[in-house]
């Protein structure tokens, strides 16, 4: 027997449908073509006067859904008492209904596919009124569909509709779900037979309990024989059809709870056998294969199973348990937002509580620091009156000793640095005076190395004009070069005593410049004499400015030592060697 909450609502969709102004009436006369329906389908009599008896008192306007609910329940679901076509009477409560709310020519589903679905959403509805479908029972749906298309499940592309339903109410009506699934938004890429296979599957499977389906071959009972055919496992029977249309039913074999079904060996040349045994007989079936076999044992144990525990359909109870656990998630949520509550009023009690011992502990904390500092005022009043008296008395003596001591130590400061001065003074005049005659011995080398190297200059240009003329020589005749030759002797003879007179000149050049790095380094300490008895006079309030030696700058080294010159003479001398060695050039 079907619960009479999922028959309330189809019947709920059905009454909905004649709401036309939509404020949740319906006239009498739908209300008896609407009853009719009902008893029709459901195999009940009819009784026009029960209705007319019901709302005698009502007859002049619309009727209620609360109204009509009493009516509902004791005149046609109380009597339902033997078992009638659900879907049939699924799909007089749709035919009244599907036109006013959907079109289906614009999805990808026909009006059966819809049909289906309608009948899905009914299942997985909530058991509360207008009926809804919530974002847990859309996950599950969809989860299926996809499973019974041979998609995968994309996560992400949910997860984003989930934030959009979120955002609105976070549930569907029973047309949203049609048309959701219609317009192939998680199905894109496949074809419509696909999907209206895949919604089948599913409608077989969670409306009509098909737990498994599939082709097997079974024992005759009178000739024996082995023949195929399709089996449809539901909860309570185990049917067997022709083919997989379901148009011609062969039997059924009716599960109960002293059912039971084991595996046979393989015999009389089929494989993957097992029997199912019942009270008055029992069915030898055989498998395609081992995996085949296996699940079918499975699924047909679990149907006795269940019917031995007196459970519904395994669908039936998982939807039981998911409303369960969510019913239970909101009980705790709400006994979590109690307590927060609760918690959240003591807090704000004790904080008031500890504000006020705060305050009041803050007062008596200021009166006893007020009494505190009075008390420690007059004391401390009386020590400073008697303080002051002693300190006057010593303040006296004292300042005649520190005078005497002050006068004694100021006059011993003075000859002390009158003495200090009279030394620095001397050594002063003794360190002017050597960084004088270091000043003088360095102009003196500086004078002798210009003279040097002026000489050496004027070596170099004769030079220069003695292998000029030895070039011109070259160039004369024959009958010239045996003089020529003999001249030329005397100028190699007269450049090696240049040479010579050269090398001396270079030997002077050290010596001098030996005698200008011991002078330096002479002055480098007259210098450091200088600095140090700066900074002493400097120190002893300056009575005595130093004499500083002028700037001196970057000196010019050369291949045979320090240069006397500057670079600006250096290149003077470079222009005159040039110039006359390129009119010895154009005399030649």
């Amino acid at each position: 027997m079907w619960l009479r909450d999922e028959l309330l609502k189809s019947i709920w969709h059905a009454f909905t449908a004649l709401d036309v102004d939509q404020r949740g009436k319906v006239s009498k006369s739908q209300l008896k073509v609407l009853s009719h329906s009902l008893c029709t389908v459901m195999k009940i009599p009819h009784d026009p006067a029960a209705l007319e008896e019901h709302f005698k008192d009502d007859n002049k306007g619309p009727l209620s859904n609360q109204g009509y609910m009493p009516y509902l329940n004791r005149f046609i679901l109380d009597k339902v008492q033997e078992e009638f076509d659900v879907l049939e009477f699924n799909k007089m409560c749709w035919t009244l209904c599907y036109k006013k709310n959907i079109c289906t020519k614009h999805l990808l589903i026909s009006d059966q596919e819809a049909f289906k679905v309608w009948c899905i959403f009914n299942f997985l509805s909530e058991d509360k009124y207008p009926l809804i479908i919530i974002t847990e029972e859309i996950e599950y749906f969809l989860r299926k569909l996809m499973e019974a298309m041979g998609s995968g499940w994309n996560e992400e592309k949910f997860a984003d509709y989930k934030l959009q339903l979120n955002k609105k109410k976070n549930c569907l009506s029973a047309w949203e779900l049609i048309e959701l699934v219609g317009m192939g938004y998680f199905s894109k890429g496949m074809n419509c037979q696909t999907l209206s296979m895949g919604i089948t599957e599913v409608f077989q499977e969670l409306i009509l309990d098909v737990l498994k389906q599939g082709y097997m071959m079974k024992k005759g009972h009178k000739r024996k024989n082995w023949t195929d055919r399709w089996f449809v496992l539901r909860p309570t029977s185990l049917s067997y059809y022709v083919c997989e249309d379901l148009v011609e039913k062969k039997g059924d074999i009716i599960l109960d709870r002293t059912c039971c079904v084991e595996s046979l060996p393989d015999k009389e040349g089929k494989k993957n056998l097992f029997i199912i045994k019942c009270i008055d007989k029992s069915f030898e079936i055989s498998a395609s294969d081992k995996k085949k076999k296996q699940e079918w044992l499975q699924a047909v144990q679990t149907c006795i199973q269940l019917l031995r525990l007196g459970l519904p359909s395994p669908h039936r109870e998982a939807r039981l348990r998911r409303r369960e656990l969510r019913q239970r998630q909101q009980v705790d949520e709400d006994d979590l937002a109690e307590r927060m509550k609760h918690l959240q009023a003591a807090n704000e009690n004790k904080q008031r509580q500890l504000e006020g011992m705060r305050k009041k502990m803050e007062e008596a904390a200021a009166k006893a620091a007020v009494e505190e500092h009075r008390r420690k005022q007059t004391q401390s009043d009386l020590q400073d009156r008697y303080r002051l008296d002693l300190e006057k008395e010593k303040m006296v003596r004292l300042q005649m000793e520190e005078q005497v001591a002050q006068k004694s130590s100021e006059l011993e400061q003075y000859l002390q640095r009158v003495r200090e001065l009279e030394d620095m003074y001397h050594r002063l005049e003794e360190a002017v005076e050597d960084e004088r005659q270091a000043k003088q011995d360095e102009e003196a080398v500086l004078q002798l190395q210009a003279r040097l190297l002026k000489e050496e200059t004027a070596k170099r240009v004769e030079l220069e004009q003695i292998h000029l003329q030895q070039q011109r020589v070259l160039t004369q005749t024959e009958a010239e070069k045996q003089e020529l030759v003999v001249e030329q002797l005397a100028k190699e003879r007269a450049l090696q005593e240049a040479m010579l007179q050269l090398e001396r000149m270079e030997r002077e050049r050290h010596g001098v410049l030996e005698q200008y790095e011991k002078v330096s380094r002479k002055l480098e300490r007259a210098a450091n004499k200088t600095k140090t008895w700066k900074d002493k006079v400097a120190k002893h309030e300056g009575l005595v400015r130093l004499i500083q030696p002028g700037p001196k700058g970057p000196q010019r080294i050369t291949n045979w030592g320090p240069a006397s010159f500057t670079d600006a003479e250096l290149e003077l001398r470079k222009k005159s060697w040039q110039e006359s060695k390129n009119q010895g050039a154009q005399t030649q």
